[in-house]
């Protein structure tokens, strides 16, 4: 058991100069392993993927939407030849069709231009999302008013950031709506944040936490306000395409389960707590009955958050982080979500004098997403724990978090 000397003195040395020192060289380390692997001619990168990797699953079906071709959105066979024609260096190459038809309408512009532009169009536009994302809530954070170019550094640096432009996926749109959600909160406005909230269909399992902490909180106007837009969102592809994919996209959520595998070929690169007793343990019975079981107790800290009330920023950290942790599939560029309640949590600690356990979680959680795949040979995603861990404080601040040991202590 380490010492509360010990962790204050790990917690000392996170100064903010050290902390934007470790964002800068993150950072540079990062965002240089990327423009070198994407420096090559051609749709391909040094190590042979597509560019884009996951955009071009968007870019197919944002082709479909152009043609209205609605029978074809969940036909694996159809969108891989249509692939073929359309980037004929990603000939091959197929994904689980699993968004509602209303993504592919969202896309339908993009496709209207080649690969390679619509690929760039698209990750400036989710870069722009997330700075605006981060301005945002920046804003809303008093305390972190004189920190601009350390939250900016860190906000460059986060590795969740990184593998959003990597993989080009949805992510910056989801984290929008958890933004929207949380400003909208702030000004007392619950069924706008509902609103928000609802659009998140397009992603349903990042609204599970959601979904629980505001209907036993018997929060009626944020339910009322999700319910209405993501009503309105699924009867936009309805109306485009006519009923059959919406059916279809309900027939395929029926059997994600028995997909999964072929849904997370890198489970390594997964964070949340279903993974992560799926990793640790051979036993698939045992591993769900513990997810199942560490949800529950994970929902009644989440539910006891928010009814105890307290500053919005603490209880949209405890949601943010519960969104993650509950959901049964979250890749590693969905921790992109995260962003607003690294700033929230950071704003609210600012000063405590009990603050040390949280700054060290706070730090963890940022930067153990890096060292993910390493689960592929441990069978131990660590940065599940912390954030559970992060979120128990939240719920009990004066609680001391036995999370820092010596190599730590060297480390930072």
């Amino acid at each position: 058991m380490p010492k509360a000397g010990s962790e204050s003195r790990a917690a000392s040395r996170l100064t903010p100069e050290r902390i934007r020192a470790h964002g800068l060289m993150l950072a540079l380390c990062l965002w240089s392993v990327y423009l070198w692997n994407m420096a090559t001619p051609g749709l391909r990168d040094r190590a042979g993927n597509l560019k884009g990797t996951d955009f071009l699953h968007f870019y197919v079906l944002g082709s479909l939407a152009l043609e209205h071709r609605g029978a074809e959105l969940y036909d694996m066979q159809a969108q891989s030849r249509l692939t073929a024609q359309l980037v004929p260096a990603a000939a091959g190459i197929r994904y689980l069709p699993l968004y509602p038809p209303q993504v592919s309408i969202f896309f339908a512009p993009f496709a209207r231009l080649s690969y390679p532009w619509a690929l760039g169009f698209w990750l400036t536009v989710s870069a722009v999302i997330y700075g605006w994302c981060c301005y945002a809530v920046w804003h809303a954070c008093p305390n972190l008013r004189n920190y601009r170019l350390t939250v900016a550094i860190l906000a460059a640096a986060l590795p969740a950031f990184w593998h959003l432009i990597a993989w080009g996926q949805t992510s910056a749109l989801a984290l929008g709506c958890f933004t929207l959600a949380f400003l909208a909160l702030q000004e007392d406005r619950e069924f706008l944040a509902g609103v928000a909230l609802g659009c998140l269909i397009f992603k349903p399992q990042l609204g599970l936490a959601a979904a629980i902490v505001f209907l036993l909180s018997l929060r009626w106007r944020v339910i009322t306000g999700a319910l209405l837009s993501a009503a309105i969102e699924l009867a936009l592809g309805a109306m485009y395409y006519g009923f059959q994919p919406l059916a279809d996209w309900i027939r395929i959520l029926r059997n994600a389960p028995r997909v999964l595998p072929l849904l997370e070929p890198r489970v390594y690169q997964t964070h949340s707590l279903r993974t992560f007793w799926d990793m640790l343990l051979p036993w698939p019975t045992v591993s769900l009955g513990l997810y199942l079981l560490s949800a529950l107790l994970l929902c009644a800290l989440l539910v006891a958050c928010w009814r105890r009330g307290g500053p919005l920023a603490v209880r949209y950290s405890s949601l943010l982080l519960a969104t993650v942790l509950l959901a049964p599939h979250l890749t590693v560029y969905d921790l992109v979500i995260l962003a607003p309640a690294f700033l929230l949590t950071s704003d609210w600690i600012a000063g405590r004098p009990d603050s040390a356990g949280f700054k060290i979680l706070l730090y963890l959680a940022f930067v153990l997403p890096l060292i993910g795949p390493l689960a592929r040979w441990t069978h131990f995603q660590a940065s599940v724990p912390v954030m559970a861990a992060l979120l128990f404080a939240i719920w009990r601040p004066g609680a001391k978090v036995a999370v820092v040991y010596e190599p730590l202590n060297r480390l930072v």
